[in-house]
């Protein structure tokens, strides 16, 4: 029974299609438009691991509507995934995960998800959604250490486009972040030489300009970060802003 709901429904992103009644009116709707959405995800590897953040912003449209929701999943002690786009989407791939790793946790062989695994099983979920016209409409960036405990920092978007990198931005933060992170490593000799705090500084850099800059990003936020030692993740961190300038831009009533 179990088995046949699954087939039959698909509740989490407002879909229902039934495979064994093709002539069933209306049996295949799927998501055109996203409608709760998240903003850009930032990451940076530095010598022993890897910084991950995004705000905890669902913005309805242009409304702000859930500020509390947490767009960063710490998959197990060395993997954290960050999802930009639909929320429905997002919390239906975040359910799936967290079966598979109970799944691996009771074979109890001593094999977990490593974030380059995970990276490339997001690319493959994603790209076979989007061949069967059904894409998932969100982008992921996966950040951990791998079994040789190098750090990882990969980028997966809705069509399965994939890819890694020293530094990673989605949404806006692709825009107004990455020159930021470029720059903190540029000038710091690369990954391999830069600092925890220099990797956390640049991140925090990023999230305050794309605050001021991103009419969709929120002030709250989430940081992780990522080495031998495991997984600290960081809830409720809190920018102020700096709004005296304001008075001084004009031009645009």
């Amino acid at each position: 029974k179990r088995m046949e709901f699954q087939q039959v429904t698909r509740s989490h992103r407002g879909l229902f299609y039934n495979e064994g009644h093709e002539n069933t009116a209306d049996a295949k709707k799927h998501t055109q438009t996203p409608i709760t959405t998240g903003t850009s995800v930032v990451g940076i590897k530095f010598r022993d691991g890897v910084v991950i953040a995004a705000d905890s912003l669902g913005a309805y449209g242009s409304l702000a509507r859930y500020r509390n929701f947490e767009r960063l999943y710490q998959v197990n002690n060395r993997t954290v995934a960050g999802c930009t786009g639909d929320i429905a989407d997002f919390q239906h791939l975040k359910s799936i995960v967290q079966d598979r790793v109970i799944q691996e946790e009771l074979l109890n062989d001593g094999f977990t998800f490593s974030p380059s695994g995970l990276h490339s099983w997001f690319t493959r979920v994603l790209y076979n959604c989007r061949s069967k016209f059904e894409p998932l409409w969100n982008t992921y960036v996966v950040a951990g250490l791998n079994d040789d405990a190098t750090p990882f920092l990969g980028y997966c978007n809705m069509i399965g486009v994939a890819f890694t990198g020293d530094c990673l931005a989605t949404g806006f933060g692709g825009f107004l972040g990455l020159p930021i992170l470029r720059d903190y490593l540029d000038k710091r000799g690369g990954s391999k030489e830069l600092s925890k705090d220099d990797a956390i500084d640049a991140v925090q850099s990023c999230m305050k300009v794309l605050f001021y800059r991103d009419c969709r990003a929120f002030s709250n936020y989430q940081l992780a970060i990522v080495t031998s030692e495991g997984i600290d993740l960081q809830s409720d961190l809190k920018m102020t802003g700096q709004w005296d300038l304001a008075q001084y831009v004009s031009g645009y009533e």
